[in-house]
């Protein structure tokens, strides 16, 4: 596997993914689980929330993910939506945590977009990460492909 490794900072993200919210009733990542799961892939182990990632000057984009699930209509609050997933690992104190990249196609999405310079991981809670502080991230680079800014 060819490794990829960027550093970034933990920012706010729309709060939609741990829920519930003005948009959801839900928490988005509870709600949207047993879906992934029955299509071969359970998140039953990761937090119910993502780790929110900005890169920036940097960008990136999903060119080979190990799982993509396309139309998934795990609400009827909006149209079916296409995610896709890649292994990586975050790096924080030292410790490191496997965890998964997370990309909601954004042809896909009505609302809450993402900066590409900001990558959504899903990963076990990480104790004492905040925002504001400086992770790592390990990224499948035959998967992920990173674009310098």
């Amino acid at each position: 596997m060819d490794t990829i490794t960027v550093k970034g900072i933990v920012i706010e993200g729309h709060r939609v993914a741990s829920g519930p919210s003005s948009d959801y009733p839900y928490g988005t990542l509870e709600k949207q689980k047993p879906f992934f799961k029955a299509l071969g892939l359970d998140l039953e182990n990761v937090y119910n929330g993502t780790l929110n990632v900005s890169i920036y000057p940097h960008t990136f984009k999903m060119k080979n993910p190990e799982f993509t699930f396309e139309r998934v209509e795990w609400t009827d609050l909006h149209p079916p939506e296409t995610f896709s997933f890649s292994r990586c690992a975050v790096i924080f104190k030292g410790s490191r945590y496997a965890g998964w990249v997370y990309y909601p196609h954004p042809g896909t999405k009505v609302r809450h977009f993402q900066q590409t310079s900001m990558i959504e991981i899903l990963a076990k809670f990480i104790p004492g990460i905040e925002y504001g502080v400086e992770i790592e991230i390990e990224l499948n680079g035959e998967e992920v492909q990173l674009i310098s800014g």
